[in-house]
């Protein structure tokens, strides 16, 4: 009889363990970033490239490729740089009012790729999921502070040697978008090797700057934190919209695109998609 009672204890014990066996894991959520130059030359950043119009025969004839080859990875839902004004949803307000004529007059990398690869793909979910300076908050590229510490501690040589990285990379993106596709080009710079996505770029210009401090004065380490905390609540943003199983396009500043791939590839339930694979067939 003892012996009976516990077979039926164990047998108990192990039901639990037998249906948590058989529950399958919920499926990856997919991410792909595509670092996207600034198409239509808005003169935001510190070091700005200057393109081409796109909105001429021949590169809307490239994008429309960029966005056939991006729809191949079937896409459920695209992220933009924008700012939801509805921050319960992220829902992009400007989405729904999108026609495929603006293609022709509005040069903005949201358009021509987040928007196009959108229609494309007959999605319905457009998401906005930047985050900006806040009044009453410090900047999130406290850039100021490093060039007074700069100036202040006679290190202006080592600065424009930083500087000097930049500008030689824009330079060579600016000869190279006159002789590659528009596919190509973004292949390029998407490339994990790349100075802006990759480690070595992050070591050569931000990380560099932790030097330009000292004391209770740590400016370069400042803007350092502030960069990646706006990057880490974009990517809590796309958290939030996510669903399990999706497959996303999040299309952003390349600047952006080293933080978040490394936000894509640490966290868990997360998987980084290279867009290199399907770019390069452009």
């Amino acid at each position: 009889m003892l012996k009976l009672k516990l077979l039926a204890a164990l047998a108990v014990l192990c039901l639990p363990q037998t249906a948590w066996a058989q529950t399958p894991a919920p499926a990856p959520i997919q991410v792909m970033v595509v670092g996207s130059f600034h198409m239509n030359n808005p003169g935001r950043d510190m070091h700005n490239m200057q393109i081409d119009p796109v909105t001429t025969p021949q590169k809307q004839a490239e994008l429309a490729a960029v966005a056939e080859a991006l729809a191949a990875f079937r896409p459920t839902a695209v992220a933009i740089e924008r700012v939801a004004p509805d921050q319960a949803t992220m829902l992009d307000p400007n989405w729904p009012a999108f026609r495929p004529e603006q293609l022709l007059t509005n040069a903005d990398e949201r358009v021509q790729i987040g928007y196009r690869l959108a229609a494309r793909a007959g999605i319905d979910r457009v998401y906005a999921i930047d985050e900006k300076d806040r009044e009453g908050q410090p900047t999130y590229f406290p850039m100021g502070p490093v060039m007074a510490w700069v100036q202040a501690n006679g290190r202006m040589p080592e600065f424009q040697a930083v500087s000097a990285t930049i500008q030689s990379t824009i330079a060579a993106l600016e000869v190279r978008q006159r002789e590659r596709t528009v596919g190509q080009l973004l292949a390029e710079i998407n490339a994990p090797d790349h100075p802006m996505v990759g480690p070595a770029g992050q070591e050569a210009i931000y990380y560099a700057m932790i030097g330009f401090g000292s004391g209770d004065n740590q400016a370069g380490a400042e803007l350092n934190a502030r960069w990646y905390a706006r990057n880490a609540q974009i990517f809590a943003r796309l958290v939030q919209v996510a669903r399990p199983g999706d497959r996303i396009v999040v299309v952003y500043g390349s600047g952006h695109a080293y933080w978040l791939r490394h936000f894509i590839e640490t966290t868990p339930g997360f998987e980084l998609v290279e867009p290199t694979a399907w770019l390069s067939a452009d």
